[in-house]
């Protein structure tokens, strides 16, 4: 049983910090305060495969596993978390989805300006009155001659406005519920689809979010991604390593959050010494630090898992839970060791804060989580 990453899976992880802290670290907050979407970022993450991952060489992908991408996650996400939920959204979701159920031609077509970082990629489940009844779906798609008229919205859609390519679900037989909702293709430009609205959002305000619309929006057949009515089962599948992704993020979150307290504390002075003295901050560094790498060993053991071809559903989700939760709770601590400039702009540490709290909700929220592990060990026991 291994706990340290390989030679080679640490030169990834130095070479994403370095690009990190050079590449990212200087925009941070005018990003955040504008919020900006980095597409200037597009190219150079390209260039060192983070657009691509998890897929083979042949789609243009860097046919890395899911230690190597939570690793990725992780360090993007400890200087900016909205980086890191993009490439996140990009690869575990649309490009994924494509990946796994996808054609041969599909993939040619999608998957290799995805994996090559050329295309950005957006996936739409959620919707205004379908969130985590994701089976609750009123998006439609209709027969017609050579393809399908799509009608219906979907929001809180990472990449909407910026994406080139987008997996949506749709229902496709009402009468099957969720074993009637079909999967697709839609292409930025396509007549009747479009983005809409972009939120305002508390955090992570550099990733772009926002809804996209289906008005008689007419797919060809060929863009039907994966079997007819398996869509909502093929997505749940792709969540599971989505939900990896999200605990990196967390995780990436809390480590960024963790270390901005460690230099404020040996640099801030009171009583005549650093507050890192006091045994009342040692105390809070020191659950800090076990808390984050508790949530490390999960989001590793369920990358382990994955790469591993082993069915990962309860790890993923306890991975995504615990790291999420512990990422909310470390970003908080970590206000209350900067004091009344923790509450302030000077400082990180209210960024961490607000990014953190993301995690709990997106893929699946910590209620659903507990749904997804309490189901999954009353199966096993």
């Amino acid at each position: 049983m291994e706990f340290e990453l390989s030679e080679e899976q640490q030169q990834i992880k130095m070479s994403v910090r370095e690009f990190a802290e050079s590449e990212i670290a200087p925009h941070v907050m005018e990003w955040d305060e504008s919020q900006h979407f980095p597409v200037e970022l597009q190219p150079k993450m390209a260039e060192l495969g983070f657009l691509g991952v998890l897929f083979p060489e042949e789609y243009g992908g860097a046919d890395m596993g899911y230690v190597e991408y939570a690793t990725i996650i992780e360090e993007l996400s400890r200087v900016d978390g909205s980086v890191g939920i993009s490439v996140a959204a990009h690869n575990s979701l649309c490009s994924n989805h494509i990946f796994k159920y996808g054609t041969a031609s599909q993939k040619q077509k999608y998957l290799k300006p995805l994996a090559s970082g050329e295309h950005l990629g957006a996936w739409g489940l959620t919707e205004p009155s379908a969130g985590s009844d994701a089976s609750g779906t009123k998006s439609t798609a209709v027969r017609t001659d050579g393809g399908w008229i799509v009608n219906g919205s979907k929001n809180f859609i990472t990449h909407a406005i910026h994406g080139d390519t987008c997996v949506a679900m749709a229902v496709t037989d009402r009468a099957q519920r969720s074993k009637g909702i079909s999967a697709f293709i839609f292409e930025k430009g396509m007549p009747g689809f479009s983005p809409s609205k972009k939120e305002n959002k508390l955090g992570l305000r550099a990733s772009e979010t926002a809804s996209v619309v289906f008005e008689d929006c007419l797919v060809p057949d060929e863009n039907l991604l994966g079997e007819e009515g398996q869509g909502f089962v093929n997505a749940m599948e792709i969540l599971d390593g989505g939900r990896i992704s999200i605990a990196a993020l967390a995780v990436g979150i809390a480590q960024g959050a963790f270390e901005s307290a460690v230099r404020y504390s040996k640099e801030r002075q009171q009583f005549g010494k650093p507050i890192s003295e006091f045994q009342a901050i040692q105390f809070k560094l020191a659950t800090m630090a076990t808390q984050i790498d508790a949530a490390r060993l999960l989001m590793y053991r369920a990358a382990w898992m994955k790469d591993n071809g082993k069915k990962t559903t309860k790890e993923s989700s306890m991975a995504k839970l615990f790291a999420s939760e512990i990422s909310v709770q470390v970003c908080e601590e970590a206000i209350q060791i900067h004091g009344g400039y923790g509450y302030t702009k000077d400082y990180p540490a209210e960024k961490y804060w607000r990014d953190s709290k993301l995690c709990t909700i997106g893929e699946g929220t910590s209620e659903i989580q507990r749904i997804i592990i309490a189901r999954e060990v009353l199966r096993q026991v």
